[in-house]
């Protein structure tokens, strides 16, 4: 038992494994009964604005194929951007290579 009261005015809480409102018989004609089926996927619709690096830009387009995929298969697409994406910052700090220059002199004995 709970000590816990709601305050006067506030809408009945459900307990988990109690309907949320009537069912069966008494709920009367045309109501809606609650599918346990899992939707299909569907895009969020969550816009994109190009970086302007071709690079970032490609991988912030893949994270569309997320859109078609269950829930289950949005990881890999995730985890493969969070990768791009990481190599793309991390080339930034990498120090551009020495341009090649006339050969040196060997060194005299």
């Amino acid at each position: 038992m709970s000590d816990w009261m709601p305050e006067a005015g506030t809408p009945p809480v459900s307990l988990s494994g109690e309907p949320d409102g009537p069912t069966g018989p008494e709920a009367g004609p045309g109501a809606a009964v609650p599918s346990h089926e899992p939707v299909e996927p569907a895009p969020l619709g969550v816009g994109r604005t190009p970086t302007g690096r071709a690079e970032v830009d490609a991988l912030l387009e893949r994270l569309a194929d997320a859109d078609h995929l269950p829930a289950d298969g949005h990881t890999e697409v995730y985890e493969d951007v969070h990768r791009g994406l990481k190599d793309a910052l991390t080339s930034l700090d990498a120090r551009p290579a020495a341009a090649p220059g006339p050969p040196r002199p060997a060194p005299h004995p």
